[in-house]
């Protein structure tokens, strides 16, 4: 993989990182349970320090970092922002929301994981990757409890 084609492919998780961030504190502060709240929080700050570390290995390539979230990441904040609405700001329809967002997270990861990535950015993607299969179990297993509680 050439090296414009290793910092498109971290630019394009930076973005990922940033839509991370937005949709986890956007939704965060939709949330009535305070301690699905604060993990929201957290993640978003985790989501935003991944990012940066991503944008360090951008510039000690040469490149020019991202530094903001995806088109299609704002469409789906706003997306969480109008279906919390129409649905009277349930946890669970904001929690279905994120594994929403959570499953494209996934999707950007495996993408650059089957590119040809050079060895020390791999070894960063790989475990960033994790923090995301991670946060997916979370969300789905909030998403399920808060669906059990309506059942």
């Amino acid at each position: 993989m050439s090296n414009d084609d290793t910092i498109d492919t971290l630019n394009d998780l930076i973005e990922t990182s940033k839509d991370g961030e937005y949709g986890f504190r956007t939704s965060a502060e939709q949330l009535k349970n305070s301690e699905a709240r604060q993990l929201f929080m957290q993640r978003a700050d985790e989501c935003n320090k991944a990012a940066a570390q991503l944008q360090a290995l951008v510039v000690q390539m040469g490149g020019s970092a991202e530094d903001s979230g995806s088109a299609a990441g704002a469409m789906h904040r706003g997306w969480v922002a109008v279906k919390s609405t129409l649905t009277g700001y349930t946890d669970k329809a904001v929690f279905e929301e994120v594994e929403r967002g959570e499953d494209s997270a996934m999707e950007s990861y495996r993408k650059a994981l089957a590119s040809d990535l050079p060895p020390a950015v791999l070894d960063v993607v790989e475990r960033q990757f994790e923090g995301v299969k991670r946060n997916h179990v979370q969300v789905r297993a909030l998403r399920d409890q808060a669906r059990a509680m309506d059942a």
